[in-house]
């Protein structure tokens, strides 16, 4: 291609321009849009598939949720984990406003895992709070938000510009006044006049090189390069934390999360090479890093993933998580080694490192309103210093950045020509040495230096060298060659991840204590040094390019923490920088491959049709015709269009759609209704529409309408009592939950001699969350079951109706079962019991030889601190060779909230980080 010249561009403008179209992009621009603005978004891929949510997510690993968890909570959780240094007020914003995020994205279709009786069902993860929310269809999460995104009174407001990369923030008097950029399809030269900028690029993924070696295969989205943090840098913002990187525990050539957010709640576990457990801290932290690290290099590595202790169906769940929301091909890689959770353990490894604030504490510095340290600058998302902020503090941020941006328009200005010109050099350069290195050479020898020099643990030696060499790999970059416009978005990418190694370096020589286990461990320095270093170390550029770093004294706490000194307030001093060449380019962000438009499915030329459709927002009634099409494929389509539009009426025309006669258009039906369940209206027409299909000869259909029915509080008791005659087992699972949420027991107690053994651990489940007394009965007889997982789902729902007498002998004999499942279910169990008689004998259990018994003990101890015998088996546990029972122990000790989890599903499902 030719270089085009700087006068012949694309010239946009808008009040507030939002780079980067993933969770906090999109959010922003919403709310920017909801408060009158018009607003530009910026995506260097398509805004439908962009950013770390395209694949979906899982749960909400940071949910405060009222009666659940306390902001106070959380706050101080989040400050021990970052070893104190912490801006509270910009953590007490997700704290306080995370809960509100949750129900905004309820109305918009997006769905959390509630328990029978609509009540969150919130998980525990983290050994003090709970915070984790499941989502059951949270690989649609990315879907939903386009949907509203597109919605009219949105898009009246938002202009969105796909495949376009800015590579600089524009400022003029020191406020942010525009981007410039180019089309990453074309080539063409882009520039945007703005009265606000917020960047929402996410975190900077493609730092360090994956063990595997692969350039993309890396734990975070590759397209997430940096380009925030370097614009953010060049535009003269302030970043924090740069030592403190991400690194995060995956399985070995696959970088894929397997443990404490998403396996371990299924009672999963880390073991070394001997089968021994060795993780003993409290929190996903760079202490455990440093923990697995050390047993990796020990002679007791590798470490692995157990799995294979868990039974068929629990496995089956944590398969449905992991190969599909998480990671699509992750099946196909056990299976191209023949491995099965159910025969083997899998080799888990540490992740490469990155710069990323929703998982550690890294990015561009903000305020409580998502504010940079230049005028008209915000930042949010994974970009952002706000630690440990995952998915629901993006969307926090991202509201905030919005509702403040918009609300703080500056002047429109002109535009900087000298700084369009550099920005134009820098995306073009490429061009003019065609024959030049190739991005992926130059970017491999970049991160294998990030690796060898900077990758933890950290040395003065190493890291100097890392300078040097960083700074000598500025001319190698320039030199880099590119024929096509996505050659020089790969180039672009190349020099925005030099920055921030160079950043990343630089301050981990700064900086000379070791702080965050693994994040920042320099090896010449193990020591935390609180006098001089209990302050955020921020970096900025000057005005002649050096790089000088800045100690910011850390705020005043709104929530006290034990154990952690704020210093007397006072004001930020400046370090003197370091002599060196000035860093070299900015970027932007991107995908690992251009994404195209959606591929039409088969080859009848009505889905083009409904594809263009789609893009106008049409009503039902556009959509209706293609419903009835002969062609199967279409119509399933038509479905698929109702749901990503969502328009008035969209209830019935997928409930008429149930009847389809045919299955792929019948089951895509039922998945919609089920995906929208949230945004429906619980009307008595919608009960009438869906009424037909509980005859349908489909079973999942029928399963279906009776979790839509449940949800939506249309059913009756009679409508679920009568489904447990159903043949399907997956039907009459509904059926018992509907019964649930109505707190029917006596129904519940005609389905304990159910043929199917998933039926009867639900029976048993839902007899506990009832909690009624006189279901007694029923759980004597399901504590008779010939299997072992509906015993023990009893035994544990005994808990839940007080465990009254006849329950309580059955649970202590329970505890000398053979099988460790019922052994469980009963110390689970025996939580209510009366002290005095279960104290000894759980005790006892503390012992068991199996880690699910012992933690199901010590939880149901922890009730019980204040009976003498109890607190004596607690006082010994903290000593305890298992890392769960000492943790849970001492909680219990401290009144630190070590729950008995009664009533707790056995089947969990809990979040990955995100």
């Amino acid at each position: 291609m030719e270089i085009p010249p700087v006068a012949e561009r694309r010239e946009l403008s808008c009040d507030v321009l939002v780079v980067g179209g993933g969770t906090a992009g999109t959010m922003a621009a919403i709310t920017a849009a909801e408060h009158g603005a018009s607003v530009l978004l910026l995506e260097k891929a398509h805004v439908r598939h962009s950013g770390a949510l395209a694949m979906g997510m899982d749960g909400v690993n940071n949910a405060v949720i009222p009666g659940k968890a306390t902001p106070e909570d959380y706050v101080a959780e989040i400050t021990r984990a970052n070893d104190g240094i912490v801006d509270q007020r910009t953590v007490h914003q997700t704290a306080t406003r995370g809960f509100a995020m949750v129900k905004r994205l309820e109305r918009y279709g997006v769905k959390f895992e509630k328990d029978e009786h609509g009540e969150y069902a919130v998980r525990r993860v983290h050994r003090s709070g709970s915070y984790v929310l499941p989502m059951p269809e949270g690989k649609d999460v990315k879907k939903v938000l386009y949907r509203v995104l597109r919605q009219r009174s949105i898009r009246e407001k938002v202009r969105i510009e796909n495949r376009v990369m800015p590579v600089r923030v524009l400022t003029s008097g020191g406020r942010a006044v525009g981007a410039v950029g180019f089309d990453t399809r074309s080539g063409e030269f882009v520039t945007v006049s703005a009265k606000a900028v917020i960047l929402a690029t996410g975190a900077s993924g493609r730092l360090g090189l994956p063990a595997s070696g692969y350039l993309y295969g890396t734990y975070e989205n590759p397209t997430n390069a940096g380009d925030g943090h370097a614009m953010a840098y060049h535009a003269g913002a302030e970043l924090s934390g740069i030592e403190c990187f991400q690194i995060n525990p995956l399985i070995k050539d696959y970088n894929g999360p397997a443990c404490a957010y998403v396996a371990n709640p299924f009672g999963g576990y880390q073991v070394n090479a001997e089968g021994t457990r060795f993780v003993d801290c409290d929190y996903w932290s760079g202490q455990m890093m440093s923990e697995v690290k050390r047993e990796i290099d020990s002679a007791r590595g590798p470490i692995y993933l157990k799995l294979t202790h868990l039974p068929d169906e629990t496995l089956t769940s944590l398969e449905g998580i992991l190969h599909t929301t998480e990671r699509p091909t992750r099946g196909t890689f056990h299976a191209g080694r023949g491995h099965d959770y159910r025969t083997h353990d899998v080799e888990m490894h540490i992740s490469e490192i990155g710069l990323c604030g929703g998982h550690s504490a890294s990015g561009v510095w903000v305020d409580e309103n998502a504010r940079t340290t230049v005028p008209g600058l915000y930042a949010a998302g994974d970009l952002a210093c706000v630690p440990h902020n995952y998915m629901i503090g993006a969307f926090v941020f991202g509201d905030l950045a919005g509702a403040d941006a918009s609300a703080n328009l500056g002047e429109r200005a002109a535009l900087p020509e000298d700084q369009v010109r550099a920005a134009h050099e820098l995306i073009y350069r490429p061009l003019r040495n065609p024959g030049g290195p190739p991005q992926p050479q130059v970017e491999y020898k970049l991160r294998r230096f990030v690796n060898d020099y900077v990758a933890p643990p950290k040395t003065r030696a190493k890291l100097d060298i890392a300078v040097e060499t960083f700074t000598r790999m500025e001319a190698e970059i320039e030199a880099m060659g590119a024929r096509t416009p996505h050659e020089l978005m790969r180039c672009a990418e190349v020099t925005f991840i030099r920055d921030c190694a160079e950043m990343a370096a630089r301050s981990s020589l700064t900086r000379t204590e070791s702080r965050w286990g693994l994040y920042h461990d320099r090896a010449d320095l193990p020591e935390r040094d609180d006098a001089t270093w209990m302050y955020h170390l921020n970096l900025r550029r000057r005005d002649d390019g050096a790089m000088e770093f800045v100690k910011r004294p850390v705020a005043p706490y709104l929530v006290p923490v034990d154990g952690f000194a704020v210093p007397e307030p006072g004001e930020p001093v400046v370090l003197a920088p370091e002599p060196s060449a000035a860093p070299a380019a900015a970027r932007a962000d991107g995908p690992a491959r251009p994404v195209g438009e959606a591929r039409p499915i088969g080859r009848s030329p009505r889905l083009l049709e409904l594809q263009r459709l789609a893009e106008t927002g049409p009503g039902v009634g556009e959509i209706a015709p293609y419903l009835d099409d002969p062609d199967p494929k279409v119509r399933r389509a038509a479905v698929a269009t109702l749901t990503e539009v969502a328009p008035d009426g969209v209830a019935g025309a997928l409930a008429a759609a149930l009847g389809d006669a045919h299955g792929s258009v019948r089951r895509a039906a039922a998945t919609a209704l089920r995906e929208l369940v949230e945004v429906l209206p619980a009307t008595d027409a919608l009960r009438a529409g869906l009424a037909p299909a509980l005859g349908s000869r489909d079973a999942l259909v029928r399963a279906a309408v009776l979790d839509v029915l449940r949800a939506l509080r249309l059913g009756s008791p009679d409508v679920f009592g009568g489904a447990l005659h159903d043949a399907d087992h997956r039907v009459r699972i509904q059926a018992v939950r509907g019964l649930v949420a109505h707190d029917a027991a006596d129904a519940l107690g005609r389905a304990a001699d159910d043929p199917s053994r998933e039926v009867r651990v639900a029976v048993a489940h839902g007899l506990g969350t009832v909690g009624d007394p006189a279901a007694a009965g029923s759980l004597g007889r399901l504590l008779a079951d010939g299997d072992a997982l509906v015993r023990a789902a009893a035994l544990e729902a005994a808990a839940g109706i007080g465990c009254p007498p006849p329950l309580a002998e059955a649970a202590l004999a329970a505890l000398h079962d053979p099988a460790w499942q019922v052994r469980a279910g009963a110390a689970r169990g025996l939580a209510a019991a009366p002290p005095d008689v279960v104290a000894g004998p759980l005790a006892k259990a503390l012992d068991d030889a199996h880690l699910d018994v012992r933690k199901a003990a010590v939880l149901s101890l922890a009730g019980f601190r204040d009976v003498p015998e109890a607190a004596s088996a607690l006082d010994r546990a903290r000593r305890h060779p298992d890392a769960d029972v000492r943790t849970h122990a001492r909680h219990a000790l401290a009144g630190a909230g070590a729950t008995s989890e009664v009533g707790a599903a056995s089947d969990v499902r809990a979040a990955s980080p995100g």
